[in-house]
């Protein structure tokens, strides 16, 4: 097969907008190579799934389609995986630097004997293919390339660093059938229950507008405002190690080295000092504003825009001119 093989993580049919950023990617990679862009879907009644991955630019879309894929787990799919790309031999294999991808690449990696690079926020095509990717929470680079021959190349992607694909209506790929192994004795995992919590606003690692909270948010109470302002930017809500802590939110919107490492055009900070686990989770969002009462708070040295002043004065007063600014 050759080609460089992006692995379409989905959830009940839709595909998280990262897909389609390594699709856009993988067509420059693909290209670059001389080489084609392919797909691959795992799970339970996927049959329609192909549809959107070839209108954004996929040539073949390959459906791992069994009974004991219709959950994650890291045995089930990282064998699904391995069997299929053993066969194929792509030349590079593209993973959302998601929770998923952060599970499932070092397991498929070691499955084939294969090099991984993850978290890449750049590729460069100078001198044969490189990966750049942070170290160091964020305070270095490094650029990471393979062995001459190493084949695949594992590679796990940033959300929100790289273009979508161009979506071209009509556009299909060629979608094949891939028959697996996997049994219910390949799987050390039982998922018994998968409960979801609806949610009105984007998913943090993919959203364009991030409000985060601190400790200087206080309270549970104290998110309200900073809740009230991301509604109106149709933004997410994140926290700071501290805030979640203290227990005034919920783990799943940590933002930082041990949470979750966002991307957006925009991220506000409000009450957050600025320790270094929190910058290596913002570190490549476009621009930081920090609100802060401490004119000497760490956060400043990186926000490209600051308010020394009390959260709970400023954010009303923003919430309120971005609603009469939007409304025009």
């Amino acid at each position: 097969m050759a080609g460089v093989l992006v692995f379409a993580d989905q959830k009940n049919g839709k595909f998280r907008q990262v897909i389609f950023e390594m699709l856009g990617e993988g067509k420059k990679i693909a290209q670059h190579l001389g080489e084609e862009l392919h797909a691959v879907v795992v799970g339970q009644g996927i049959g329609d799934y192909a549809g959107p991955l070839g209108e954004a630019g996929a040539d073949k879309v390959y459906l791992i389609e069994n009974a004991q894929l219709a959950n994650y787990t890291t045995d089930g799919y990282s064998k699904a995986l391995a069997d299929f790309i053993k066969q194929e031999q792509p030349t590079v294999v593209l993973i959302a630097h998601n929770s998923v991808g952060k599970d499932l690449a070092p397991a498929l990696a070691q499955k084939l004997a294969a090099g991984q690079a993850s978290d890449v926020i750049a590729v460069e095509y100078e001198n044969g293919l490189r990966f750049k990717r942070p170290i160091y929470a964020g305070k270095a680079y490094a650029h990471v390339s393979f062995t001459a021959g190493a084949r695949p190349m594992v590679i796990t992607v940033r959300p929100k660093v790289f273009e979508s694909a161009a979506i071209e209506a009509g556009r299909t790929a060629s979608v094949i059938a891939v028959t697996t192994s996997v049994s219910a004795a390949d799987i050390r995992q039982i998922v018994k229950d998968v409960i979801s919590k609806a949610s009105g606003r984007v998913e943090l690692t993919e959203a364009d507008i991030v409000v985060s909270g601190g400790r200087g948010v206080k309270s549970t109470d104290g998110f309200k405002i900073l809740e009230d302002l991301a509604d109106v930017l149709g933004a997410a809500v994140g926290a700071s190690r501290a805030a979640i802590d203290e227990g005034w939110t919920e783990s799943q919107y940590q933002v930082g080295q041990t949470g979750k490492v966002v991307s957006p055009t925009l991220y506000i900070a409000c009450g957050i000092s600025g320790a270094i686990q929190h910058l290596a989770g913002i570190s490549s969002s476009r621009y930081i504003v920090a609100i802060n009462k401490d004119p000497e708070a760490e956060i400043f040295k990186v926000a490209d825009y600051g308010i020394v002043a009390d959260l709970f004065q400023v954010l009303p007063v923003l919430t309120e001119e971005f609603k009469k600014a939007l409304a025009q």
